[in-house]
């Protein structure tokens, strides 16, 4: 899946072991482009297993801007707030539990997709790969 505000940059769907790169697109969110085409948005599905090159980094928010690492190298991709469809969507979930949306993400981040995952045959298969956020 791309986030809303990717509808209309041109894409393709994530395969296993594509090199993605976190990118500013310009249009309010970051998502992954390709590594060989920054043009080219990658979607990625809900419950795809991602590895970084290097820890992954939010951009400084808050309180505490200084804390930017999240000290993980993987993730699982994630879709949130699905039932409200003027807010993004697209998040990693860390070997931790936190949720973090991926255009909070730096931009520049090398990551690879390790494992595509199962496909639903019904919307009740579908359910567990969403998850709330209440944050």
């Amino acid at each position: 899946m791309c986030d809303y505000s990717l509808q209309h940059v041109s894409s393709r769907p994530a395969k296993v072991g594509d090199r993605l790169t976190t990118h500013d697109f310009g249009t309010g969110t970051h998502g992954f482009c390709a590594a060989e085409d920054s043009r080219l948005a990658v979607c990625v599905l809900p419950g795809t297993e991602l590895s970084f090159a290097d820890d992954v980094k939010r951009n400084p928010m808050g309180f505490l801007p200084w804390r930017r690492k999240m000290g993980f190298r993987t993730a699982i991709f994630r879709q949130i707030n699905a039932d409200r469809p003027a807010m993004h969507h697209d998040a990693l979930e860390f070997p931790d539990g936190r949720i973090v949306l991926l255009t909070h993400l730096s931009a520049g981040q090398h990551a690879t997709v390790l494992q595509l995952p199962a496909r639903a045959k019904t919307p009740g298969e579908a359910e567990p790969q969403r998850v709330a956020y209440l944050g």
